[in-house]
This record gives C-alpha cells, structure tokens and sequence, in this order.
C-alpha cells in the first residue's frame, strides 16, 4: 500500500513534485480542521460576548433607571416625612395649646387640671359637660342685670330708709334708672306676682319664682307687661321702671332670695360666664354644688345670653 502522496507544483522554472507521507496529510487536515474548529468556537465566543455585553448594558441601564427612579422616590418620601414632621409639630403645639386651654377653663370652672392620669380626649369631655352645665345654671339662676346699668343708688345691706328716714335692712339693690326703662328677665321662671302690692310699699311689683328655689323681686315699676303665673325667658321683657309705691325717685328696687333668704343681688348683677366661679367664692349662702350636682344632666337647646353690663359695672 502506498503511504505518499505527490504535491506538483506549476510556476515559471517548470514543475516541481513534492512527495509526502500520508500521515502529514493526515496532520494536515487535521490541523485545518482544528483551526475551523477553533475559529468557529472563536467566532461563537465573540458573538456569545457581544450579545452577553449587550445584556449586561441594558441590564446596567435598566438598574440605572431603577435607580433613577428610586432616587426621586426616596425624595419625595423624604420630603413627605418633612412635611409631615411640620405637620405633627404644628398639631404638637395646636395640642399643647388646647391642654393649655383646657386647664385654663378647667381651673375657671373649679376642676384639677393637674391630674396627669386624665387625656386631653376626657378633658375635653369633662370640660364639655361642665360648660352644658354652666350654660344651664346661667339659664336657669338669675345673672346679669335685669336692666341697663348705670350704678347703684342703695347697696345692699343695713342703711337709712329714704322717705321713712330710720334704719332699717335693705334687701335688694337700688339700681339707677330714668323713667321707662326696660326691664328684663335675668332668668327662666314663672311670673308669681305682677301688679300693684301696696303692703310692701314697692308699688308696682313683679315677682318671678325661677328653678332651683331662687325667686326675684322687681319694684316701684312704672308699668308691667307680663301676667301672674306666665312663664318667661331669660332676656324677655317684664317691666318698665318708675317711681311707685313708697320711692324718692326713679329707679328699680332689685332682689334676689334663695329659699326666703335673701342675698346681695350685685354678685349676680357681675356674674357672666366670664367670672362664673367667682360668684361660688362671694355668696356661701347658697349650696352651689348641689345645684351644680342637681343641673349636671340638664341641657338647654337655645341659651339665652347674659344680659351685657355697662363699663362702669365692669369695673
């Protein structure tokens, strides 16, 4: 068996033949066949790359994206946070102020706003009732004055009697007044007298028996316009003053009793609910947390306000 082959070889010197051994044509093949192996490998590694770079690029650009995103996220949650820290703060102070004014009027309508086991939530219930009942107190108990006020021409209190010139007690106060001047209701009641009462020398009389055993005396009134047992609100008009009965002048006899005691009526002429719990420290005749026990689930649906005072009863 032959193991050569011949290689002839054409150029201008002529022909010329190259014998070799079938095993380098073998090596030959082999090593051509190894060099398309490797450059085909070469080539499918270089496209393989090409295509796992350009992966890898959009997958950079899609988490740069992300990112991106991420970042303009991360700002607007921070300045959300920031907005919402302002917004805590503020309501933090709009809270301290309302503790602030809860005890205030806590400690105006005698409550303990020390306590530190009560929330702002029960104060404000407590502070809630307290205030229905103090509306309903200011209703129901005479306050305020039951006409203009323009001073007192005889306080309450041991004094001389003007036309009987003796001492004597004078149970009411002598509030200054022209002719005619309206007079009103301080509280809710019923109209126990309304006429002449001649043994009583206060001339024209108007007596209204309000709740809780306060009753008031209107006298020496010029005219009334309001009839025994008629019930009547407070601000509604009653009277005019005048000068009947045993009077020097003008004016408007004024008495407040509780249980057929009387009290000095200029406590209750200066008691608005600006200064309600004073009135609790002035007149001990009254048993005041009683009342406030026995009003404490009363509800009144239209509060009528407290008849305003003058500046020179303000002061």
């Amino acid at each position: 068996m032959d193991n050569h082959f011949t290689i002839t070889i054409h150029d201008d010197n002529g022909v010329k033949q190259i014998h070799l051994h079938q095993f380098v044509k073998k090596a030959i093949l082999y090593a051509v066949a190894f060099i398309m192996f490797l450059t085909l490998v070469a080539v499918s590694t270089i496209l393989y790359l090409d295509y796992s770079v350009d992966a890898i690029q959009d997958k950079k650009e899609g988490v740069e994206r992300a990112y991106e995103k991420l970042k303009l996220k991360n700002k607007k949650i921070n300045e959300d946070m920031n907005n919402t820290k302002k917004l805590l703060l503020g309501k933090k102070r709009e809270l301290d102020e309302l503790s602030d004014s809860l005890d205030a009027i806590q400690i105006m309508i005698g409550m303990n706003p020390s306590a530190d086991d009560v929330s702002i939530q029960e104060k404000v219930d407590l502070t809630k009732l307290t205030s229905e009942n103090m509306v309903a107190l200011l209703q129901l108990v005479p306050n305020g004055s039951p006409i203009e006020y323009n001073g007192v021409t005889s306080k309450y209190g041991y004094r001389i009697h003007p036309t009987l010139n003796r001492r004597e007690f004078h149970r009411g106060s002598d509030l200054k007044a022209k002719m005619n001047t309206p007079v009103y209701a301080p509280a809710d009641g019923i109209v126990e007298f309304s006429g002449l009462h001649k043994a009583s020398g206060f001339g024209n009389l108007v007596i209204i028996n309000h709740s809780l055993g306060f009753k008031t005396y209107y006298g020496h009134l010029n005219k009334v316009v309001v009839k025994s047992k008629q019930f009547v609100q407070k601000g509604d008009l009653i009277a005019y003053t005048g000068n009947s009965g045993m009077s020097n002048g003008p004016h408007l006899h004024y008495e407040i009793r509780y249980l057929y005691t009387t009290l000095n009526p200029f406590f209750f002429i200066k008691w608005t609910i600006e200064n309600y719990n004073e009135i609790f420290q002035k007149e001990k005749q009254v048993p005041w947390q009683s009342l406030v026990t026995a009003t404490a689930n009363l509800r009144v649906i239209k509060p009528t306000q407290t008849l305003l005072l003058s500046l020179k009863a303000q002061e």
